[in-house]
């Protein structure tokens, strides 16, 4: 079977990713727009939106 690249991350393993706390994703969601997509109550990742995300340079703007 062929490894699907492009999956969906769940909030754990973003992150576990991204080094960061649930709480500070959470935060990012609401405040700086990070890519996030809601499935019933849990919230989905594809990490490909999020490296572009980070890369843009969002991730690190104040406030």
């Amino acid at each position: 079977m062929e490894e699907i690249l492009d999956r969906y991350f769940s909030m754990p393993q973003i992150c576990q990713y991204l080094g960061v706390n649930r709480l500070t994703v959470l935060r990012w969601i609401e405040t700086k727009n990070m890519p996030a997509h809601r499935v019933g109550r849990n919230w989905k990742f594809k990490t490909t939106e999020v490296d572009e995300w980070v890369k843009s340079g969002k991730a690190a703007d104040m406030d």
